[in-house]
């Protein structure tokens, strides 16, 4: 969802512009919901039977046996017709991409079977909303959103690889690939590498969009709260990983601040 918010903040100029988009951030956010909730369930199906060998993913309904496939096959068309319906309603450049990355959407789980890089595929897939959302308002799509893009796949790099540090030791018995397992004692430089190429782009999307000085001031912040998960990590401690990881949720919205302080 928050992704999707970036790009309208992007397309977005003036305060009074702002208001009148308001409709358009309940219509991502309802689609953002919907389409991660059918992810969840595609993703679930895909690896119901990988997820009783993981200790976290072991209750999931389907690895469980509390939901059926079926069940959950129709529940995953009712949400991707619901997602349909709410792309239709956009400019046609923004259903074009939608529907490229629903191609995505369905291979993405496959990949932590066939490379080490799913995170990677995952950037890819769940920052395309950015794209989306800013061509619904400009109908195109240029540098300067390709920057907030690019940024948002390097921060999915870094906290998925964090997020993958959890269930490590149970993917190497089961086969399963991650980056987490790639860089396994070294994911502490590549996160903070990824971080930092993060707000580097974040500053060539400042540099490329005019932005004012508060938008730079605002970053400060976001640099802030990626340092301190840098310093706070210890890839062998779930509990750590996992609170880590959920703290993303707060600087996706640092970067909204950034993005909206620049429109007032």
């Amino acid at each position: 969802m928050l992704p999707c918010f970036w790009g309208i903040l992007s397309a977005t100029n003036t305060y009074t512009e702002l208001i009148a988009l308001l409709p358009l951030f309940i219509i991502f956010a309802v689609g953002s919901i919907v389409m991660r909730s059918a992810g969840c369930i595609i993703n679930d199906i895909f690896d119901r039977k990988l997820d009783t060998s993981v200790k976290r993913t072991a209750s999931r309904p389907l690895a469980s046996g509390s939901v059926s496939i079926f069940t959950a096959l129709v529940l995953f068309c009712v949400l991707c017709l619901i997602g349909l319906v709410i792309l239709l309603s956009l400019k046609t450049i923004s259903i074009i991409i939608g529907l490229c990355s629903f191609i995505l959407f369905i291979i993405y789980p496959l990949m932590k079977r066939i490379t080490y890089w799913p995170q990677l595929f995952l950037g890819i897939t769940f920052n395309i909303g950015v794209l989306i959302a800013y061509s619904s308002i400009t109908n195109t799509i240029d540098i300067k959103i390709i920057f907030l893009y690019l940024a948002g796949i390097f921060w999915t790099l870094g906290y998925d690889t964090i997020y993958a540090h959890q269930d490590r030791e149970d993917d190497l018995k089961i086969g399963i690939k991650s980056t987490a397992i790639l860089f396994d004692k070294n994911s502490k430089l590549w996160i903070l590498i990824f971080y930092i190429i993060m707000l580097v782009l974040l500053i060539f999307y400042g540099i490329f969009s005019n932005v004012n000085l508060f938008y730079y001031i605002a970053l400060i912040f976001v640099g802030l709260h990626l340092i301190n998960q840098i310093i706070k990590l210890d890839i062998n401690n779930s509990e750590i990983c996992l609170k880590l990881f959920k703290s993303n949720s707060i600087l996706g919205l640092l970067v909204c601040a950034c993005l909206i302080v620049n429109i007032l």
